[in-house]
């Protein structure tokens, strides 16, 4: 594990980015982690004394001479509350490559079985994206809402439709 101290920064106009709270990962960091690196990739550790995990640096480019970063770690809602800190205040980063499997959904898996078109869709989807989809629905506070993101999962692999697709088809059911 590596430790840095930085300050949480929150994105102005950037596309999907903007408004986003995050930590520029300095350059000697990133090559100590993970070297040569230009991708993105996944850490551990800890912002403050809260416990981070599977957590995406993602690259940004060169800052030019201002900043030694190319890679940010965007810090979430539930990091922010966990180390009680905006943007503008500084934490202590500590920092080690992740290399543990992504946690996947069971259930859907199963379910996914018992599909063999929809198994073959999602089978195609980039590990990444399979991960939208395990995320959302582990993420599941109730049974039945566990369930229903089964469903529409299953739903949406048979209709060949992506992430975001499904999300906005599911919203435009419920309005």
């Amino acid at each position: 594990m590596t430790t840095f101290t930085a300050m949480l920064r929150r994105m102005g106009q950037n596309g999907e980015k903007t408004g986003w709270t995050y930590v520029y990962v300095p350059n000697a960091i990133t090559d100590l982690l993970n070297p040569g690196q230009k991708v993105s990739f996944r850490v551990k550790g800890s912002l403050d004394d809260f416990p981070i995990k599977l957590v995406a640096l993602i690259p940004m480019g060169d800052h030019g001479g201002d900043e030694d970063a190319s890679f940010i770690i965007p810090v979430n809602a539930a990091m922010r509350r966990g180390i009680g800190k905006e943007a503008g205040a500084s934490v202590r980063t500590t920092l080690a490559l992740d290399t543990d499997p992504l946690p996947q959904s069971d259930d859907l898996l199963l379910c996914l079985e018992d599909e063999p078109d929809a198994l073959a869709t999602f089978n195609r989807l980039p590990p990444s994206h399979r991960n939208y989809y395990f995320k959302w629905i582990e993420s599941a506070k109730t049974p039945e809402t566990k369930a229903k993101r089964i469903a529409r999962t299953l739903t949406a692999m048979t209709l060949n439709l992506s992430y975001g697709e499904m999300m906005r088809a599911n919203k435009t059911a419920a309005d």
